[in-house]
C-alpha cells in the first residue's frame, strides 16, 4: 500500500471526508465593472503550420491540425515595445473608469497574471504603481494556473464582505509570444517526435491578452451586479498532467481532458442541490479548445446558446480568458440576469462563481 493510500484509509476510518465542494457565499460585493484589452498583433494557426511545416510533413500531421483540433484559427500577440504588465495597468485603468472609482479609494490591488519576467518583486508592485493607487492599499501576485482571476474575485469579495476594505482591483495580462517562440524552433528539430510535438501542442493554442475587474459594496452601488458566490474543487492527483515554464509547456492533453472533465462534472453535480445551477441566462466559460469546451457542454448538458465562445480569435488567453469573455458578453446581458463564471486550472481545481447581472 503507498502512502497516499494509507492516508486516505486512515482518514476514511476516522470518518473524515475526503472529496467534496468547497462551498462560499458573498453577502455584499457587487462587480461594478470588467474591461479587457486585446493584444493588437493577429498571429494566424496558419502561421504556425507554414513554421512548421516541414516538421508536420515529416511526422505525417494532417494540414491545418490546429484549427482542425482546437478550432482556433488565431490568436493574438502585443505589439513589440509593448509589456504585459503594461497592457494590466491599461486594462485596470479602463475598469476604474467604467466603474466611476478613482485609484485613490482601492483598499486592494490582485495581480492574477501566470506570466512574469523574474521571480521578485511581484508584478503587482508596477501595476499598482502605473495606476497611482495610495500607499495603503495592498497588492500582491495571487496564482493558481487558469484559475487566478476567479480566486482573486472570491478573496477580494471575502475582504469587502468584511469590511476590510471597500473597493479592489483584480488585474491579469498574459503573453504568449516568448513561449510559442521557443516551442516552435524546438519543434522544428530534426529530432522532434510525435510524442515529443503531442506533448507540445497545447502552448500553441494560447494566446495574449489582458483583462481586470472592479469591484465594491453591493449597499453602496444599487444596480451593480452582486457577486453571490459558488464553489471550488481540487483534484491535485493531477498536479503533473500540465506543466509550464517561460520556455514552453508540456500537457497530457488526453489526461487533462479526461481529469478535468471529472472534477467539474463531480463538482457541479454536488453542488446542484444548494445552487440550482442548470437554468442560469448565462455560461461563461475558461477557453481552452472546441473538444475541451464540447466535452462540458455535453457533459453537464448546458445549453449550447448560453455558452459563448472566444477561443477561436483569441486562443487560450490562461486566466484572462474568462474575464475577456464575460466583458464581451456584458453588454449583451440584462439586468437580473444570472452568470456562471466556470474554469479549471492545471492542477487540477475547478470554479464556479455566480454573478447576478
Amino acid at each position: 500500500m503507498d502512502t497516499v493510500t494509507a492516508r486516505r484509509q486512515d482518514r476514511n476510518e476516522q470518518g473524515l471526508e475526503l472529496v467534496g465542494n468547497a462551498t462560499f457565499r458573498h453577502n455584499n460585493t457587487a462587480l461594478l465593472s470588467v474591461s479587457s484589452v486585446e493584444a493588437p498583433r493577429i498571429v494566424s494557426s496558419s502561421d504556425f503550420d507554414h513554421t512548421l511545416a516541414s516538421t508536420l510533413q515529416r511526422l505525417k500531421f494532417p494540414p491545418r491540425l490546429l484549427e482542425r483540433v482546437a478550432g482556433i484559427t488565431h490568436r493574438r500577440w502585443w505589439a513589440a515595445g509593448t509589456s504585459f504588465d503594461d497592457a494590466a495597468i491599461e486594462a485596470g485603468a479602463k475598469a476604474l473608469a467604467e466603474a466611476g472609482i478613482e485609484s485613490s479609494e482601492i483598499g486592494l490591488l490582485i495581480n492574477t497574471s501566470v506570466t512574469r519576467r523574474n521571480l521578485e518583486p511581484s508584478v503587482a508592485v508596477k501595476i499598482h504603481h502605473g495606476l497611482g493607487l495610495p500607499s495603503s492599499a495592498m497588492n500582491f501576485d495571487l496564482a493558481n494556473a487558469c484559475l487566478g482571476f476567479v480566486n482573486g474575485l472570491t478573496l477580494a469579495a471575502n475582504m469587502i464582505d468584511s469590511g476590510q476594505i471597500e473597493y479592489a482591483v483584480i488585474v491579469n495580462a498574459e503573453d504568449a509570444q516568448a513561449t510559442q517562440e521557443a516551442t516552435l524552433a524546438r519543434l522544428q528539430r530534426p529530432e522532434t517526435t510525435r510524442e515529443d510535438f503531442n506533448r507540445e501542442f497545447a502552448t500553441l493554442t494560447l494566446g495574449s491578452g489582458a483583462a481586470a475587474a472592479v469591484l465594491g459594496p453591493a449597499d453602496k452601488h444599487p444596480g451593480a451586479h452582486q457577486i453571490i458566490g459558488g464553489v471550488m474543487r481540487a483534484g491535485t492527483e493531477h498536479h503533473d498532467l500540465c506543466v509550464g515554464g517561460i520556455d514552453g509547456m508540456t500537457t497530457d492533453t488526453k489526461g487533462l481532458l479526461d481529469g478535468g472533465l471529472e472534477l467539474v462534472v463531480d463538482a457541479w453535480h454536488e453542488a446542484q442541490p444548494e445552487w440550482d445551477w442548470a437554468t442560469m441566462d448565462r455560461y461563461v466559460t475558461h477557453q481552452v479548445s472546441n473538444a475541451y469546451t464540447q466535452a462540458i457542454i455535453d457533459a453537464i448538458d448546458l445549453d449550447p446558446a448560453k455558452v459563448p465562445i472566444t477561443f477561436p480569435h483569441w486562443g487560450n488567453v490562461g486566466p484572462a480568458s474568462l474575464p475577456m469573455t464575460l466583458a464581451a458578453e456584458a453588454q449583451s446581458l440584462e439586468a437580473g440576469d444570472r452568470v456562471l463564471c466556470m474554469g479549471v486550472g492545471s492542477g487540477l481545481n475547478t470554479a464556479m462563481l455566480e454573478i447576478v447581472w
